[in-house]
């Protein structure tokens, strides 16, 4: 009987042993002949969720194949599905593909019959299942390439309402509120990128991009410039979302929160003109305001000196309007601290009711002091997503040189880090994991030790038995497939 393929049948090693120290009588001997394992056992975990979304088939339809059938090994699903388990797991660069492309595992979650490349149209290439670097680059760069080989186009408005499509999907259908955050952050550029601009606060040149999540939902990432305004744009994406959103969720109450650069008066005019949509968003201090918050201030230095120096705070409410920019006067929030280092007045703006929504029996839920503490500190929360983007699944890797393809890359980050937020909301919801970052679900859950073997009948990925998050893996295993049973 013929033995079963496996993932090492092939391979070769010449290199030399490395030498480590001695276990008593016995030699300590590493090489690289165990063939081509996988070290990252849990992309099974992204490929449950991919399944359940639908989410690299429907990035799929974004995009216009017209490459030739008879000679392609990777459809257009499997390559995005590479691109993006390859995120998630930690290869941001293209180059990494070079090795990766001959990881059976990855190569199973991307759909590839053959896991071990054996069924490649060309026979210099088999033995290697997934793509190259230079395909997947072709894919990002077809919008911007003129020549035979580019021919992988998409279209950046499907992508757009793919990512928004996506996103409110993940929101639940009951919902009575839901919070949209909205920031920009800097994103530093690499040399000479197109629309590259010297932006001052960040002190060197970089983009601008536009980021809105629901709680650790990501709903728009949006690509821009640095010579512009950090709400620029905003009300036409805010439109957009909450349309998307209302088509999920009926009758739903939206509040949009965000820091003081988005204080704007064509957005919070947008807010105020839809119906059920609110605000809160931080306001930049002036000398108007400061005058109004001088009583507060003079109150918390007293408060301070009786509590032997300690910070103290208090807080106000009353109606202010811009002589220019405001159409009218809103409800602003006065935070008067002060500290052992001095005053610190800051301010909000919000068009939510001082005295609660009925429905919620909570008069008291958007008074002064738990408006500011309690609803608009909790935006802190979007700053540790974008952490995430940014650190864990390098969303600021926007090294090529057209505008376009950096914004596809921007995308498929936040296509990627949809992929583990929904394993932790889904899998890992009352484990230890539950709040954790996406660079521990990665470590813990993720990269894992696989013996891959492919037979006529199956493949048979083998764990290790000593691994400490067997038994997390195996319950998330179980949530994401009952989950995916009823959504694929």
């Amino acid at each position: 009987m013929k033995a079963p393929l496996t993932a090492s049948s092939s391979t070769d090693c010449k290199e030399q042993p490395l030498l480590f120290q001695d276990l008593g009588p016995r030699k300590v001997v590493v090489d690289f002949s165990g063939g081509t394992l996988s070290s990252d056992g849990g992309v099974l975990l992204l490929r449950q969720v991919d399944h359940g979304l639908g989410l690299c088939r429907t990035l799929a339809s974004c995009f216009h194949d017209t490459r030739d059938a008879r000679w392609v090994d990777h459809s257009v699903p499997q390559l995005l599905a590479q691109r993006l388990y390859g995120l998630a797991l930690g290869y941001e660069d293209l180059n990494d593909h070079g090795l990766l492309r001959h990881d059976p595992l990855l190569a199973a979650a991307c759909e590839k019959i053959d896991p071990l490349g054996g069924d490649r149209v060309l026979p210099q290439f088999r033995g290697a299942a997934l793509a190259a670097p230079a395909t997947l680059n072709r894919l990002e760069l077809s919008n911007h390439k003129h020549t035979r080989c580019h021919k992988l186009s998409h279209d950046p408005a499907q992508v757009e309402a793919c990512l928004l499509r996506l996103g409110t999907r993940c929101l639940p259908k009951h919902a009575r509120e839901v919070v949209l955050d909205i920031d920009a952050t800097g994103t530093l550029l690499y040399g000479e990128q197109e629309g590259r601009f010297f932006h001052g606060y960040y002190g060197d040149y970089c983009y601008l991009p536009l980021y809105v999540f629901c709680g650790n939902v990501p709903l728009w990432a949006q690509l821009r410039t640095a010579d512009r305004d950090a709400a620029d744009g905003s009300v036409e994406a805010v439109r957009k979302i909450i349309a998307a959103i209302r088509q999920r969720c009926r009758g739903v109450r939206i509040i949009l929160r965000g820091d003081s650069g988005f204080a704007r008066e064509e957005l919070m005019a947008l807010c105020e003109s839809q119906p059920e949509v609110y605000y809160c968003f931080g306001l930049q201090q002036n000398t108007r305001l400061l005058v109004q918050v001088q009583s507060a201030l003079a109150a918390a230095r007293g408060r301070q000196i009786l509590c032997g120096g300690a910070a103290t705070r208090e807080f106000i409410a009353f109606d202010y309007a811009t002589r220019d920019t405001w159409r009218r006067e809103r409800r602003v929030i006065a935070k008067a601290e002060v500290t052992a280092q001095g005053e610190n007045p800051r301010f909000v703006v919000t068009n939510l009711p001082a005295r609660g929504f009925a429905e919620d029996g909570d008069a008291r839920r958007f008074c002064p002091a738990r408006l500011y503490e309690e609803f608009y500190c909790a935006r802190g929360q979007m700053e540790n997503v974008l952490k995430q983007q940014l650190l864990d699944l390098k969303a600021d890797r926007l090294s090529t040189h057209q505008m376009g393809s950096n914004q596809l890359r921007l995308w498929l980050s936040a296509l990627a880090y949809l992929l583990i937020e929904r394993v932790r909301a889904l899998g890992l919801a009352g484990t230890e994991l539950a709040q954790a970052t996406v660079g521990s679900v990665r470590l813990k859950l993720l990269k894992v030790a696989a013996q891959v073997t492919v037979s006529v009948r199956r493949v048979h990925v083998q764990l290790s038995s000593a691994w400490p998050w067997r038994e997390i893996f195996a319950r998330c295993a179980r949530g994401l497939a009952l989950w995916s049973a009823g959504h694929g």
